[in-house]
């Protein structure tokens, strides 16, 4: 069923073969991925405006993403490896303006002291290092996030008053809001043993932080959830205050984000899992992490549910099997979870950002279909009814007519989405479509409807084929409606919605988006605004750098203090 809601009329459509010397996909223009940063902006620059930005916003958009793909002679295989970039657009009294910088990691220092390439990541092997013996790879495995790359190209969120810049290793980057200077590393393993971590954390309305880790005891790996009380240097004060053990001990899964509602912690466990004994020896053998990744497609995915007062595990609900990096929204309803996440059939899509995959898009017919996905919503009832004779209906794996007129244990009204028991009690669940467009890095308005029954989130096309990829997208999940923004050539990044002074509805306020060019403009970057009711512009700022600018991936935006 998960397949057919993600497989459009396009795929359907899209089966003959290209014509000789053209695009598959003349839209959409991969080079804005591929591009290096060859000289970072220290001092701030103005830029040409037009339109009103108004003058409530008044703070930073800040930015991280793959920044330079090349050193000396090198480049790296994929995109997840390329060096991380921060970006920040400052805005203020409806003017903005723009600068970038990298994060002075190890891996960056290291790769530019040399001209090359020398230490391994996610999908490139480096070249040998002559003063690492096989013996010291072995007794480093044992201190993750020293021996391996801390390259920090996802995310950046704020951990009180300070701004961290990481991905899903244990090492954390603290720089400078105004110069984004690099100012601290920390390393989460070492102070509390977590050997990685997601790249999105939740920040809870009192400040407390929770994140999801995953550790290793001599009882194999758990997924732990780390409570960051709100205080001074609140990354060093983390609490544990749940764990659960991963399905496969030799195989725990990969989680870039997970779900929290009023009483629950939500895991999503997909099968794409990290093989722990091709990983040993990859970094053995000084191979990237990549190869470690393994799909087990005649798995379901699990999905948990954890107190959030007791850290036990209350409820498991089982679906076909699905890759995803993003939750959208959780929260609970009249004994049910609603959960929505961007799914995907399977995790192709990671193939599709190696270099060699993006420069060869344009002739590979299947590649839109690797990159396709759909926001799915999920509905787990919390207290289903046990006494209906036709609810057991075997182990059900997939959807088809012989479920019609079972019992489905959803009594939510105003859902698609179904749910049935299966083999010892087990509960099966079946996701409805919430927009037939491909929606990632979404966004909602979190401070208020976080964790809460919502409305809206916008995103950004991850369609591949569309008429314009560079879409802004807002959805309407109750009535499944949608409206768009784009520009042609022009390619936005994930929105961020933020809350207008006085506002009443939910989506009373703007979403602002970092802009990049295509087709040859690589010089060229900007800031938008729209209304985020009707995604109308209201104004922008355009920079013409001196260096290229390539696209960034997840940021925050901090009020000016």
């Amino acid at each position: 069923m998960i397949k057919k809601l993600i497989c459009d009329a396009k795929d359907r459509e899209n089966t003959g073969k290209p014509s000789a010397g053209k695009d598959l996909y003349p839209n959409c223009d991969a080079t804005v991925w591929t591009r290096s940063c060859e000289k970072e902006i220290f001092v701030p620059i103005e830029g040409r405006s037009s339109g009103s930005i108004p003058k409530w916003i008044c703070g930073s958009l800040l930015r991280n993403g793959p920044g330079n793909l090349k050193f000396g002679q090198m480049r790296f295989d994929h995109l997840f490896d390329s060096s991380a970039l921060l970006h920040r657009f400052a805005i203020k009294d409806g003017r903005v303006t723009y600068q970038c910088r990298f994060i002075e990691t190890n891996s960056y220092r290291r790769n530019r002291a040399a001209n090359r390439i020398v230490v391994t990541e996610f999908g490139t092997k480096a070249v040998p290092d002559p003063c690492q013996s096989i013996f010291s790879r072995v007794a480093s495995i044992f201190h993750p996030g020293e021996s391996s790359s801390d390259n920090a190209m996802i995310t950046v969120y704020p951990f009180g008053d300070d701004m961290f810049a990481f991905t899903e290793t244990p090492v954390m980057f603290r720089f400078d809001v105004e110069s984004l200077a690099t100012l601290e590393r920390v390393n989460l393993y070492d102070k509390f043993g977590i050997v990685n971590h997601s790249s999105h954390p939740h920040i809870m309305p009192d400040g407390r932080i929770f994140n999801l880790g995953l550790s290793v005891s001599g009882m194999g790996p758990k997924y732990t959830i780390l409570e960051f009380p709100r205080g001074k240097r609140q990354w060093e004060m983390a609490n544990v205050v749940a764990t659960l053990p991963t399905r496969w001990k030799l195989h725990p899964g990969y989680m870039h984000t997970f779900g929290i509602s009023e009483n629950f912690f939500i895991l999503i466990e997909q099968p794409l899992s990290v093989s722990v004994r091709h990983m040993i020896a990859a970094h053995v053998k000084n191979e990237p992490l990549m190869a470690s990744f393994k799909w087990f497609e005649e798995h379901n995915t699990h999905i948990y549910l954890l107190d959030r007062k007791t850290g036990a595990l209350k409820h498991t609900f089982y679906s076909e099997p699905f890759f995803f990096l993003h939750v959208i929204n959780s929260f609970e309803k009249e004994d049910h979870l609603i959960l929505d996440i961007c799914c995907y059939n399977d995790p192709k899509m990671l193939n599709c950002m190696y270099i060699e995959s993006l420069q060869e898009m344009q002739t590979n017919p299947d590649y839109a279909k690797m990159f396709r996905g759909r926001p799915l919503r999920f509905v787990l009832p919390l207290n289903p009814p046990t006494s209906s004779a036709n609810s057991f209906i075997g182990k059900l794996i997939k959807k088809n007519d012989e479920n019609d007129g079972r019992e489905n244990l959803i009594k939510l009204e105003g859902t698609a989405a179904e749910a049935f028991y299966a083999d010892n009690r087990k509960i099966f669940c079946f996701p409805e479509l919430l927009c037939d467009l491909g929606c990632e890095t979404p966004r909602i308005n979190y401070e208020r409807f976080g964790r809460k029954e919502y409305t809206y989130f916008y995103a950004i096309s991850a369609d591949v084929d569309a008429d314009n990829p560079g879409t802004i997208i807002k959805v309407n999940v109750k009535n499944k409606t949608k409206i768009t923004w784009c520009e042609e050539n022009c390619y936005p990044s994930e929105p961020i919605f933020l809350e207008a002074p006085n506002s009443k509805a939910e989506d009373d306020g703007v979403i602002i988006a970092s802009l990049i060019w295509g087709r040859g403009d690589e010089n060229h970057t900007g800031l938008i605004v729209l209304c985020a009711k009707t995604l109308k512009e209201l104004g922008r700022a355009e920079f013409f750098t001196p260096t290229p600018v390539p696209k960034c991936l997840h940021g925050w935006f901090t009020p000016q203090k």
